[in-house]
């Protein structure tokens, strides 16, 4: 049971859960599968195969990272030597490999090849070279954790729409201040391993204004949606949830308090997941 927890552990089950939820939301929202519950649950089966092979190859290529922050150091399986770094390997590219043949066999090419190109656009591109590079990392590596509403939409409806992509802009511009919230409370821990956050290179205040700023952003951006179909649940939800969520940007950017940024951070998580519940039973109701 040990080694299967390891390896559970590797694919971010956490982050997977939101990936997976925001998923859901394009599905109903999207409305083909939902008279076909095993559709239905393959495409989040690829979802959570092709973003799972994501971040286990990250942690792959940051296992040396990883081993020097407080943060991770006694919680991912390659620090804690649970698994070896070419089980890692062989495990990542397959669910890799077997979540896009998913998409491929059972829906379509299209699906397949968005799946096949979020996974490398985050295990190569952003893991080994944005990253390590610039404070803006986050900003352009969350178009990977943003994309499954579209993988999940083209998979049911066969072509792309515009309603996905709404989806999508909410979970990119709520990537950046629910990150950097958690960044600014392992601030010690990048700037020991010398990875350029936002924190690190523009210190405190700035990661603060940007933080609001997104906040703004990404409240704006969940309205948008009534635009495909006017629902006054969601309406007063997203009002009711963006609110809270600027004030809390707000009042930790005014008073600053490493218990106050703790719960914004625990906050961002509590608004997406409820936003997209509201989102998913607004569908099916």
């Amino acid at each position: 049971m040990n080694i299967l927890k390891a390896y559970l552990n590797l694919t971010k089950p956490t982050i997977m859960l939101l990936v997976v939820f925001t998923g859901s939301a394009a599905l109903v929202l999207e409305g083909t599968f939902l008279q076909d519950p095993v559709r239905f649950l393959l495409v989040l089966v690829g979802l959570y195969l092709a973003g799972g092979s994501a971040n286990a190859l990250n942690q792959y290529f940051e296992r040396n990272i990883d081993a020097q922050m407080s943060r991770t150091q006694r919680r991912r399986p390659l620090p804690l030597a649970q698994i070896t770094p070419i089980q890692a390997l062989i495990f990542s590219i397959a669910i890799g490999v077997a979540g896009v043949a998913l998409f491929a066999v059972f829906f379509n090419w299209l699906t397949a090849l968005l799946a096949l190109g979020t996974l490398l656009f985050y295990a190569l591109y952003y893991t080994l070279w944005l990253k390590p590079r610039t404070f803006q990392n986050i900003v352009i590596g969350g178009i990977a954790g943003a994309m499954a509403p579209v993988g999940a939409w083209t998979a049911a409806h066969g072509s792309m729409s515009w309603e996905p992509w709404i989806l999508f802009a909410i979970v990119f511009f709520w990537t950046p201040p629910h990150f950097w919230a958690l960044a600014m409370v392992c601030k010690d821990d990048y700037e020991k391993v010398g990875l350029p956050m936002l924190p690190v290179i523009k210190g405190n205040k700035v990661t603060l204004d940007y933080i609001f700023y997104y906040t703004i952003v990404v409240v704006a951006v969940s309205l948008m949606l009534l635009i495909t179909s006017f629902s006054w649940t969601y309406l007063l939800a997203s009002v009711i949830l963006g609110a809270l969520f600027l004030q809390k940007a707000w009042y930790v950017r005014r008073h600053f308090q490493m218990p106050l940024m703790k719960k914004l951070f625990g906050y961002s998580i509590v608004y997406l997941l409820a936003l997209f519940a509201v989102i998913i039973v607004d569908g099916l109701v």
